[in-house]
């Protein structure tokens, strides 16, 4: 679409850059986004509640690996024990003698243990005990690896339904929004920002869940073996959250504005790629290369900051459960020398120990994938929450083609609503008329368009379509009896005739070649190497600015619609070809509702009305005739235009 009489709008192209407003200093609302993420998740609820029996069944089988092993451990050790205690001198025989030598703590650590004198080690029982663990971890391992193919459907399918939700949006947005967005900001939150959910989601959310089931059971089997070490242990974990709470409140701010500039120098690259041709013509590359090494430097230093500091936290727990890890180590050695405890349960609970605290800096760890996922979706969901365009009417009206009668009542609008742009304005266009607008830039002329295609809302009075009101019909039944041909051409990856097949459903190939013949530009499809098969790539670099026109004049062409709107139709094609075209455009106009704006005014001499538009009004009206001869506004930019092409050719 033409932004020359956008008005006040903030414009886009290729000097925009994607610069746009600061990036927040903290997440709006982490807890309410991050809940909101798993209201999406929880759509998923039987799956997510497999993957929690999985998990919590593998983590509990895991669980009784350690205590088991330190059985295993207490056979080995206390049957070598056994096997140095002479077979025919009883337990209570031996503590005597060590009692009786002094040896006290010797003596209540053989108390205390199933030592059984000249009986060595239970080979059998220990390969039983060592079987049993392994068949556990295995099972464990099994159930585990089910859950992450589990929590993988999961995650994509909460992200495609995300994918679903923000196209759809998107068709649902007025262009108003667009008008305020960089470009590159918005596929930044489509494909970026899904993406990086998409990861937090499938590494995140499944460990943290292992993580926090892992604490809990190793949190029992510590309990069982010795409250006392456990309640020890625990102190690792006030001190980790701590630690871990003050830094990710710091780090959050960071991933905040990562992924906003993020968007911000994508927005930059895809409009200077876009422009790269403008950029150089201008001189601006210089200046291009400084806006994207000033957006490339707070992207670095706010990833920079971000990464470092969420990396912070799991160093600061491991060094919180290394000084538990001692403490245990040291208590537990000295319950071991006093009887208290056995070595295999020791054992066992040092194990516990590092399980116990390796969840926690995992959890810990976590944090800056969590958090930087929470941002993604903060920004996602931002993108959903955008007010849309008005609702479609409960009781549409219409659903067959029209006949083309296109009425302004009373109408005003306005983009800021500060700025007054149409004001009162009418007009009556009688079906099968063509009807040209003509005027200074900034005047309302593709802004008359775009009311009639709703493409905007009207603030007062009303547009009506064979006498009912458009906003009483469907947008797509209205916008569906329109053809349009802009001046700013769009086409598409793909082949010359899929292109010009855009505007219709299932055309024939037959029908597709009627319609490049009708707009001049057949044979200059068959002029190359694979003719209706040559593929237009997303630059369009394989044909000029005047064939691309000629193209979307074709798809014009193929839709047969009711009302034609032209908007600079022939701007980018040669004089030869324009002559051709305007042969072919009065051709498709006939029986048919057409408005053209144009510049160029000689090319609308025949039209049935000319409307001379300025500041939002219309001034005069008339045919070119009529308006000549009245020797107003119209006269004076047609003697202008004249006047220019004579002192050029002079």
């Amino acid at each position: 679409m033409s932004n020359r009489d956008a008005g006040p709008r903030p414009m886009g192209g290729p000097m925009r850059g994607g610069m746009g407003a600061m990036p927040p200093a903290k997440a709006r609302d982490f807890k309410g986004t991050l809940k909101r993420l798993f209201a999406e998740i929880t759509k998923e609820r039987r799956a997510l509640y497999s993957v929690l029996v999985l998990i919590t069944t593998s983590v509990t089988l895991g669980a009784f690996g350690p205590k088991l092993l330190g059985r295993a451990t207490n056979d080995i050790f206390y049957g070598y024990l056994g096997r140095k205690i002479p077979a025919g001198m009883s337990k209570d025989q031996v503590i005597a003698m060590m009692r009786a030598k002094g040896e006290t703590r010797l003596a209540d650590m053989l108390a205390n243990s199933p030592v059984v004198p000249g009986q060595g080690i239970n080979f059998d029982e220990v390969l039983r005990v060592i079987a049993l663990v392994t068949i556990l971890y295995v099972i464990s391992a099994f159930f585990m690896w089910l859950q992450g193919y589990l929590m993988a459907g999961i995650t994509q399918r909460t992200v495609f339904r995300l994918r679903r939700q923000a196209e759809e949006k998107l068709g649902r947005l007025p262009l108003s929004y667009f008008d305020t967005q960089s470009r590159g900001d918005l596929l930044s939150r489509v494909t970026n920002d899904i993406d990086n959910i998409a990861t937090s989601m499938q590494q995140g959310l499944s460990q943290i869940l292992n993580s926090i089931l892992t604490v809990l059971s190793v949190l029992a089997m510590m309990l069982w073996i010795s409250p006392v070490l456990a309640l020890i242990s625990l102190i690792a974990i006030p001190l980790s959250l701590f630690a871990s709470v003050r830094i990710a409140k710091r780090s959050q701010r960071e991933f905040i504005e990562q992924w906003s500039w993020t968007g911000k120098l994508n927005g930059h690259v895809e409009e200077m790629h876009t422009g790269h041709a403008l950029v150089k013509v201008f001189g601006h590359r210089d200046q291009a290369i400084r806006d994207f090494s000033d957006l490339n430097e707070k992207l670095y230093a706010s990833s920079f900051t971000a990464q470092f500091l969420s990396g912070l936290i799991q160093p600061v727990t491991n060094f919180i459960s290394n000084l538990i890890y001692v403490a245990i180590s040291v208590i537990g050695g000295y319950r071991v020398a006093t009887g208290s405890m056995t070595l295999g349960d020791v054992q066992a609970f040092v194990q516990y120990s590092r399980q116990f605290g390796m969840p926690l800096s995992q959890i810990a760890g976590l944090m800056n994938l969590a958090q930087s996922g929470v941002a993604s979706a903060e920004r996602v969901f931002e993108l959903l929450d955008a007010k849309e365009q008005t609702s479609e009417t409960e009781h549409p009206v219409g659903g067959g083609r029209v006949q083309g009668k296109i009425e302004f009542r009373n109408v005003s609008f306005r983009y800021n609503p500060d700025v007054p742009l149409l004001e009162d304005f009418s007009l009556i266009v009688e079906p099968g008329h063509t009807v040209a607008i003509v005027g200074p830039t900034g005047a309302g002329k593709t802004t008359l368009v775009n009311l009639m295609m709703r493409f905007y809302e009207i603030s007062s009075g009303s547009i009506l379509l064979d006498d009912i009101d458009i906003r009483d019909m469907t947008r797509d039944h209205l916008r569906s009896q329109y053809g349009m041909v802009l001046q700013d051409t769009w086409l598409f990856t793909g082949s010359m005739s899929e292109n010009i097949a855009f505007g219709t459903t299932n055309p024939t190939h037959e029908e597709v070649v009627k319609a490049a013949t009708a707009a001049s530009v057949d044979h200059l499809i068959r002029a190359l190497p694979d003719g209706y098969d040559s593929l237009l790539t997303d630059d369009n670099s394989t044909v000029s600015a005047g064939e691309r026109q000629l193209l979307t004049i074709a798809r014009a062409f193929i839709c047969d619609p009711a009302v034609l709107i032209l908007d600079e139709a022939t701007s980018s094609v040669d004089t030869r070809t324009e002559v051709l075209v305007q042969k072919a455009m009065a051709n498709l106009r006939k029986d048919r509702t057409a408005f053209v704006i144009a510049h160029r005014l000689s090319t609308i001499k025949d039209a049935d009305t000319i409307l001379v538009m300025n500041a939002g009004n219309i001034v005069e009206r008339g045919t070119h005739t009529e308006l000549m001869a009245a020797h107003g506004f119209y006269f004076d930019l047609y003697s202008s235009q004249f006047a220019g092409a004579t002192s050029e050719t002079s």
